[in-house]
């Protein structure tokens, strides 16, 4: 089984979402969602200031096996993205937690990460497919 932090919530698209100190939410793919992909040789990132809502395709992450949307798991503003990953795909196979996040959002709402799944919840998710 793939690694899932205890302190992350997640979504049916295998995205990621950590809350932050400063109110802003970092996102990124699943582990179980970079081992499905395999090795990442491209990875495109929205600028920061775009919009986004949730469940809408905002970023690109290309294996050599294929190539797929991430969704935002939840609604907001991009206000970082991590530019680092043009450079260095592989990042996010080698720490899709850390190093590899994605894009951190400004949220909508308060309430934002409410909608998606604890860890547990999540493990079952997988398990299930």
């Amino acid at each position: 089984m793939s690694e899932t932090p205890g302190d992350l919530r997640y979504s049916r698209n295998h995205e990621w979402a950590r809350a932050n100190d400063d109110g802003s939410i970092t996102i990124g793919i699943t582990d179980h969602a970079q081992d499905q992909l395999g090795d990442l040789v491209y990875v495109e990132v929205p600028e920061p200031g775009r919009e986004v809502e949730a469940e809408e395709a905002c970023a690109v992450v290309e294996s050599v096996k294929a190539a797929s949307d991430m969704y935002a798991p939840i609604a907001g503003t991009v206000i970082e993205a991590n530019e680092a990953l043009a450079d260095k795909p592989e990042v996010v196979n080698q720490d899709a937690y850390g190093e590899g996040w994605l894009i951190r959002l400004k949220p909508s709402s308060s309430d934002a990460l409410s909608g998606l799944m604890d860890a547990d919840a999540y493990r079952e998710f997988v398990e299930s497919e």
